[in-house]
C-alpha cells in the first residue's frame, strides 16, 4: 500500500511539474511570437505587392497584422562589437507581443516621435556594454551589401546607420542573445530593400475560434506561403517537452509496476495462511470463482487504498508549491506546476489497472492450485 501511495504521489507531482515547466516556457516564447508566422515557400522574400494583406485582414478573428524584416548585422557600440539579428516590424508589433513586460531596462519604445529607436535583447546589451544613459553615443549597425565585389575598405562592403536604444528586454537566451528590434522603416533602409519583408506575423483576436483562422489565412494565402502556427514555429522545443514528460511517466509506472506486484507476494501468502477458511468456504457450497473474487477484492482494496492516498498527497504537494513557492527555480521565481485533468485519469486507469492484474492472476492461480490439491487430499 505505502509502495503505492508513493509512486502514486510522484506521477502526480511530476507530471504536474512537466506540465508547468512547458506552460512556462509557452509564456515566455508567447511574449516574443505572435500567433501565427507567414514565410515564403521558396526564397527569402515576400513580395508586399503580391501578399494578399488585405485578404487576411478582413478574415473574422485576425486582430493585428504585422510585416517583418529580419537581417544579419554587426552592431557596434563604443569599441564594442556584436554580431545579432536586426529585426524589423511595424508599430502595432507592441500590441501583438508582452514585451511591455518582459523590459528589465528602459522601454519598449521603437520611435520617438519621427526617431527610430531599438530594443535589444539582454545577451546583446551585455556584449556590447551598452548603456540608455550614453546619449551621444547610438548604436552603429552594419548590414553587408548585395553583390559587393572586391573593395580595398572594408567598410564600403556595409552600409550602416546609427541608431539610438531605448531599452533591453530578458526573455530567455535563444531570444535575448540574438534579436535587435527596430522599427521597420529603419530596417528597410538600411539593407537597402524596399516593399519586401521576410516574413509576416499575425496576432488572433482572443476568444476567437484560433484553428478556423488559422486554416483561412491558408487558404487565402495560397502555396506560396507556409502558415505556422506557435506549436509549429517551435514545434522540435515542445516535442522534446512532451517527450521528457512522458518519457518520466513511463519510468515511474515501471518502479510502480514493481511496487504495485508486491500485492501478488501479498495475495499468495494470504491464500496459504487462509487454506482453512477455504476449505470451510468450499464446505458450505462456496465455488472457486466466489473465492477469486474475495482475494481480487482484497488486491484492489488494496490498491485503490495507496492510489487515493497518493492522489491526494500528490495534489496537496502541487498545491502547496503553487500556493507557497516551495521550490525555486532559478532563486527568484517558483517552479511552476500544474495539474491537467487527463494525467490524473491516465494515472487512475494505470494503477488501477496494474493492480487488477496484480490482483486476479495471482489470486486465480493460487486458488486454482489450492483447489486441487484439496481434491487431491494434498
Amino acid at each position: 500500500m505505502l509502495g503505492i501511495f508513493i509512486g502514486t504521489a510522484a506521477l502526480v507531482i511530476l507530471l504536474s511539474a512537466f506540465n508547468g515547466l512547458e506552460n512556462w516556457v509557452v509564456k515566455l516564447y508567447n511574449a516574443f511570437d505572435s500567433d501565427v508566422k507567414i514565410e515564403p515557400v521558396s526564397g527569402k522574400w515576400i513580395d508586399a505587392a503580391a501578399f494578399p494583406r488585405d485578404a487576411l485582414a478582413s478574415i473574422e478573428g485576425v486582430q493585428f497584422i504585422s510585416a517583418v524584416l529580419e537581417e544579419n548585422c554587426l552592431v557596434m557600440f563604443g569599441d564594442n562589437q556584436y554580431v545579432c539579428t536586426m529585426k524589423g516590424v511595424e508599430d502595432v508589433f507592441s500590441k501583438m507581443t508582452g514585451m511591455d513586460s518582459m523590459m528589465i531596462d528602459g522601454r519598449f519604445l521603437l520611435k520617438k516621435g519621427d526617431v527610430p529607436m531599438a530594443v535589444a535583447g539582454s545577451g546583446v546589451a551585455y556584449s556590447l556594454k551598452m548603456s540608455l544613459d550614453a546619449v551621444d553615443t547610438p548604436l552603429m549597425v552594419y548590414v553587408p551589401k548585395d553583390n559587393i565585389g572586391n573593395t580595398l575598405n572594408p567598410e564600403d562592403a556595409f552600409r550602416k546607420q546609427g541608431i539610438f536604444p531605448s531599452g533591453v528586454f530578458e526573455i530567455q537566451p535563444e531570444f535575448d542573445s540574438r534579436y535587435l528590434l527596430v522599427p521597420l522603416s529603419f530596417a528597410s533602409s538600411l539593407s537597402g530593400i524596399e516593399n519586401r519583408y521576410t516574413s509576416v506575423e499575425v496576432q488572433l483576436k482572443k476568444g476567437s475560434n484560433h484553428d478556423a483562422a488559422i486554416e483561412e489565412i491558408r487558404r487565402k494565402a495560397g502555396d506560396k506561403y507556409t502558415v505556422k502556427n506557435r506549436f509549429e514555429q517551435h514545434e522540435l522545443l515542445y516535442k522534446i517537452i512532451n517527450a521528457e514528460k512522458w518519457a518520466v511517466f513511463l519510468v515511474l509506472c515501471f518502479i510502480l509496476l514493481i511496487a504495485v506486484f508486491n500485492v501478488t507476494g501479498s495475495l499468495t501468502m494470504l491464500v496459504v495462511e487462509k487454506s482453512a477458511d477455504i476449505r470451510t468456504l468450499q464446505s458450505l457450497g462456496a465455488d472457486t470463482g466466489v473465492i477469486k473474487r474475495i482475494f481480487f477484492a482484497e488486491g484492489m482494496m488494496i490498491t485503490l487504498i495507496g492510489l487515493s492516498g497518493g492522489m491526494l498527497a500528490g495534489l496537496l504537494v502541487v498545491f502547496l508549491q503553487d500556493r507557497f513557492s516551495l521550490v525555486l527555480i532559478n532563486g527568484l521565481d517558483a517552479y511552476p506546476v500544474m495539474v491537467h485533468l487527463q494525467d490524473l485519469i491516465a494515472i487512475l486507469a494505470t494503477v488501477l489497472s496494474i493492480g487488477a492484474l496484480a490482483s486476479w492472476f495471482p489470486a486465480s492461480g493460487a486458488i486454482s492450485r489450492r483447489s486441487l490439491n484439496t481434491a487431491t487430499g494434498r
